[in-house]
């Protein structure tokens, strides 16, 4: 019998071991991810990085708390915002417009859309070339999910197209931070220049 005890306990302590390790792994990573300020993110994750709006009625706020007045509302499911800095349970986010508010976590969703905010279509392109043949356009003020980015364009999908925009003729692709954080939550369109 304990012949038998001693390679379960071995086994045992190497999936302990290994647990411990992705654990630790894990940490180290989440720990890496920065708010502008320097802090470190509560949740794990980059700051800045796009979430989407899950509902219909988004109540945007002064400050991170139910206790803070509602500034406006968001009526656009699935409008991509930026977050631009959070606490565990509240996301300051940057909007199309360059407004900034803070939203409940449970309203936001990591899957990632585009948006044209402009008044003009957007090519949809079969490929990443601006001379690839031309499959849709994408109205103005129009959303759609977006599947990945590379090399300045991203692959979009609405139902059963599938096609290629340009990254910077969208909003929802954008790696810097487009509003300064450190600005106070109500105050309208003031982003910081791209880079």
């Amino acid at each position: 019998m304990s012949s038998k005890a001693a390679p379960r306990r071995q086994s045992l302590s190497r999936r302990f071991a290994l647990g411990a390790v992705a654990i630790g792994l894990g940490l180290m990573v989440s720990a890496g991810a920065t708010m502008p300020d320097g802090r470190p993110t509560p949740t794990g994750f980059d700051v800045p990085r796009w979430v989407t709006l899950k509902s219909s009625r988004v109540r945007a706020r002064q400050g991170p708390g139910l206790d803070y007045r509602i500034l406006w509302e968001y009526r656009a499911a699935g409008l991509p915002v930026q977050v631009i800095a959070e606490t565990r349970e509240w996301r300051k986010v940057c909007d199309p417009e360059g407004s900034i508010a803070w939203i409940h976590r449970t309203v936001a969703s990591g899957r990632r859309t585009v948006f044209n905010p402009t008044a003009v279509e957007v090519p949809v392109h079969a490929g990443q070339s601006d001379e690839s043949p031309l499959r849709a356009r994408l109205s103005p003020r129009a959303t759609v999910p977006l599947d990945a980015c590379e090399s300045g364009w991203c692959r979009i999908r609405a139902r059963k197209l599938r096609g290629w925009v340009r990254a910077d003729a969208v909003f929802g692709t954008q790696g810097n931070p487009l509003c300064d954080a450190s600005r106070p939550a109500g105050q309208g369109p003031d982003r910081l220049p791209a880079s």
